[in-house]
């Protein structure tokens, strides 16, 4: 949180009764980092002349004047500070601009020293407060803003806040279809900020050489010939490669360097043949989703004496509202470019990220369209509301007020108990599907993407302007966040809630909305991710920000009972539509919704997810025996799917493609000749009282095994992956063009029908997490490796009965693994 836009201080004990509180003082009210804009730099100083002003003893109005056209540090290099008499009041930082503060009578003493950090700001810059408003207008020659706002607290003492509006996009709603080029070329110079600003540094994906690919791809498909004869065949075909796809690689190359030349040459290919122009429902097929760690706080002794108006604590709400709170936070960062762009690497200078999948964060939406979709995304300064979802029905919830901040943590659990009684009172439907059909609507969005398609238009057809004005409230908000009435417990029961809704809060989701948090009655948490404009990382800096936010630290820095705070109001979005909906004569909509909610049916209960929790051993041992974590764990994938299908199979491991303009993702592929050996020799059962000799020729293979995978791991990390090449070569070819020989191979299909999809993601405050396979006959597996322990979510039809067997072999090939490096050791975890 320190390098982030926000400041919010709270202070105690501070002494306002006789003089303003010393720089000293106000700098620690101040939470702020290395990497505050300029304006915010000023406003650390226009906060602490705010907060000296609302702690002014006398009832006469004070104000702070900076009036400058470059301020800047002393040498620019480090904070200026001064130490002089401050005559009348009044002090001067620097010769080519002024930093004038008028005090109260008296209000420093001689010699009083301060420190303030500022540096080059945009000219004509005014900035002022007045002890009435409690607040600081800022005036740019941009932007009218109001900068600071500081509050005073007789219990918390005083909280600082930076503000701002958003930028005003050129047109209220954007409809993509897929192109981050041109979606980047609106939007970021018009959000600006930090977030984009490493975008016109950033590398372009590079198109590898045909027979670097071919070299980096051969040891990845030759384990999984099946005959000499299959294995010759792809020598020959990959042998041949290089030149019959010579033709396509210069079209390639022209698109990268002509066609696509701002941007990734994959990136509109991938967002549309890979996501938006699949008709596969986004449940199960598409979004991921994360369950969240506990939060301890919503049990301590003052939630549970908390009440709201009438209502009683409420663990949901509590959670619920601490998590309006803090994505409030997050999005006001996002949405005005002010959070840093991420960065990877562990010494100086680290590389920076990409950032163009942040904007289709919030207020966003995924709009089904016969045979290709589109996303919708909204101008987040002319939307301040959530959706809420409670019992199929969707509520409309301001969240934050006018300039992006959120709402006290009291207004916002009133809110969500409104939800809870709206929605309770008209919980029928679930007896009689046809009785309130605007509780069942939820359904629709989980079915194929032409069938949703079809039912929308159907929706706006017989609905009218009332149904297109709640459709569109609806695909404004922020982000959903659905109040679940189930008391899930175990880690099985949140992630089969948390992935589909299962039957019984199925209605309660609406699948295309970006981001979807959940809360359960007993206070568990989590997060559904809809992938086609946004993989998971970005979605992990949001759930690393909300998740470190608990009900007790948000309450402490909510300022309840501001001037705005109860602004708004709760929206039942469809409930005047329900006239019109429910009429007896909309009898093809009500048998889509029947349609809808029966096929979801069939999707879920076909399907099943099983979670290994292994608490033998997790990173801390693999380092200290000298292994990846990620590669060691992929190794014991390996070896237990062998032990399940008596074969390697094409196994998929996602890598991050951000160090590049636009990238998203390239293939580390887990198959090689050295897991190859490793698995064979490892055999079909589990050996734990092999020789020393076998043990230390099994680790051999582990250790060759696992530093083949970083290989191709660091290799894969620099563009030099092969999936992405061979889909593009294949994409770029016209009608005149003819395939190369290898692309109808069936060990080249074999290997790149990823009967194992994995990806491995390990954060604190994510319990597990988890996606479905990519393929019928295939496995997703989500993984975690913690510093003791390693959690492996393993989905899968349930009709091969896999789930199960495949955990209890992961459990084995872990102890069996500790062996090789430890003998004797294993029996004892």
């Amino acid at each position: 949180m320190h390098k982030y836009r926000m400041l919010i201080g709270i202070a105690k004990g501070l002494d306002f009764s006789k003089r303003a509180a010393s720089g000293k003082q106000i700098k620690s009210l101040l939470v702020g980092g290395t990497r505050q804009t300029n304006i915010l730099q000023t406003a650390t100083a226009a906060a602490a002349a705010a907060a000296a002003t609302v702690g002014a003893p006398d009832k006469k109005e004070y104000s702070t004047a900076v009036t400058t056209n470059n301020i800047m540090t002393a040498n620019n290099s480090r904070p200026m500070s001064t130490n002089q008499s401050h005559k009348n009041g009044i002090r001067s930082l620097h010769q080519d601009s002024s930093l004038t503060w008028t005090n109260p009578p008296g209000g420093y003493s001689q010699g009083h020293r301060d420190r303030f950090v500022v540096s080059p700001l945009p000219n004509s810059l005014k900035v002022a407060t007045s002890r009435k408003s409690s607040s600081i207008t800022a005036t740019t020659g941009m932007v009218d803003t109001r900068l600071v706002s500081a509050t005073r607290d007789s219990n918390r003492g005083i909280a600082i806040r930076a503000k701002s509006t958003f930028p005003k996009w050129p047109s209220p709603v954007m409809e993509s279809r897929g192109n981050y080029r041109d979606d980047a070329a609106i939007l970021e110079p018009v959000i600006g900020g930090p977030l984009y600003s490493a975008q016109s540094s950033l590398p372009h994906l590079p198109v590898p050489e045909l027979q670097e690919t071919i070299t980096t791809f051969l040891p990845t498909a030759l384990p999984l010939a099946e005959t000499e004869q299959e294995a010759r065949d792809l020598m020959d075909k990959c042998r041949v490669f290089p030149q019959q796809a010579s033709k396509l690689q210069e079209k390639l190359l022209h698109r990268k360097e002509y066609d696509m030349k701002d941007t990734s040459w994959l990136q509109l290919w991938w967002n549309t043949a890979g996501y938006l122009q699949v008709r596969d429902p986004v449940t199960i097929n598409v979004s991921y989703y994360f369950n969240f760690k506990d939060d301890p706080t919503i049990f301590d002794e003052r939630a549970a004496t908390s009440i709201i108006g009438d209502h009683p604590p409420h663990l949901g709400v509590k959670r619920g509202a601490s998590l309006l709170y803090a994505c409030a936070e997050f999005r006001k960062m996002i949405c005005s470019g002010e959070f840093p762009y991420e960065r990877i690497g562990r010494k100086e200078p680290k590389t920076p990220l990409c950032s163009v999948a942040f904007k289709y964060m919030f207020h966003c939406c995924r709009i089904p369209r016969r045979e290709m979709d589109t996303y919708k995304m909204y101008d987040p300064s002319l939307h301040t509301h959530c959706i809420v979802a409670r019992n199929g029905r969707f509520f409309a919830v301001d969240f934050v007020d006018d300039s992006g901040n959120p709402l006290g943590m009291d207004v916002l659990e009133e809110r969500l108990h409104q939800c809870i009684e709206i929605a309770d009172a008209n919980a029928n439907y679930v007896e009689d599907d046809g009785d309130d059909i605007i509780s069942m609507l939820g359904w629709l969005t989980s079915s194929d993407r032409d069938s949703w398609a079809d039912a929308r238009e159907e929706l706006l057809r017989i609905g009218g302007k009332p149904v297109e004005h709640a459709l569109e409230k609806l695909e404004s908000g922020a982000f959903l966040l659905c109040l679940d009435d189930e008391k899930p417990v175990s880690m099985k029961e949140c992630g089969d809630l948390f992935w589909t809704g299962s039957l019984s809060s199925g209605h309660n989701r609406w699948f295309d909305k970006s981001i979807q948090l959940f809360v359960t009655e007993n206070g568990k948490t989590g997060l559904q991710g809809e992938h086609s404009m946004m993989d998971g990382m970005p979605v992990i800096a949001l759930s690393d920000y909300i998740t470190k936010q608990s009900y007790s630290s948000v309450c402490d820095k909510s300022v309840s009972a501001r001037e705005d705070g109860h602004r708004g109001s709760v929206i039942d979005i469809f409930a005047q539509c329900k006239a019109q909906l429910s009429s007896s004569s909309n009898s093809t909509l009500k048998a889509m919704i029947v349609k809808a909610k029966n096929d979801f049916k069939t999707l879920i209960t076909d399907h099943e997810q099983h979670v290994q929790s292994f608490q033998g051993y997790g990173s801390t041992l693999m380092k200290k025996m000298e292994y990846s974590p990620d590669a060691y764990a992929q190794m014991a994938i390996q070896l237990a799917v062998y032990r399940l299908h008596g074969k390697q199979v094409g196994t998929y491991e996602a890598t991050q493609m951000r160090p590049y303009l636009h990238g998203r993702t390239e293939t580390t592929r887990g198959v090689s000749f050295e897991s190859a050996k490793f698995v064979k020799r490892m055999g079909m059962v589990a050996n734990f009282n092999d020789s020393p000799p076998s043990l230390q020729e099994k680790k051999a293979l582990l250790v060759n095994a696992v530093k083949s995978h970083v290989d191709y791991v660091t290799k894969a990390a620099k563009g030099k992956g092969v999936d992405r090449h061979f889909l593009g070569l294949s994409m770029i070819a016209g009608g005149d063009d003819q395939l190369p020989y290898l692309y109808s191979d069936p060990v080249f299909i074999k290997s790149k029908t990823w009967r194992v999809s994995t990806s491995h993601l390990t954060h604190p405050n994510i319990d597990h997490w988890g996606f479905g396979e990519v393929v019928s006959d295939g496995l997703g597996i989500a993984y975690s490796v913690k510093p003791n322990s390693c959690i492996f979510n393993i989905a899968a039809r349930k009709e091969h009965g896999w789930t199960e067997k495949l955990s209890h072999l992961l459990e084995e090939a872990l102890l069996e693994m500790k062996e090789l490096n430890d003998p004797g050791q294993s029996s004892k975890l």
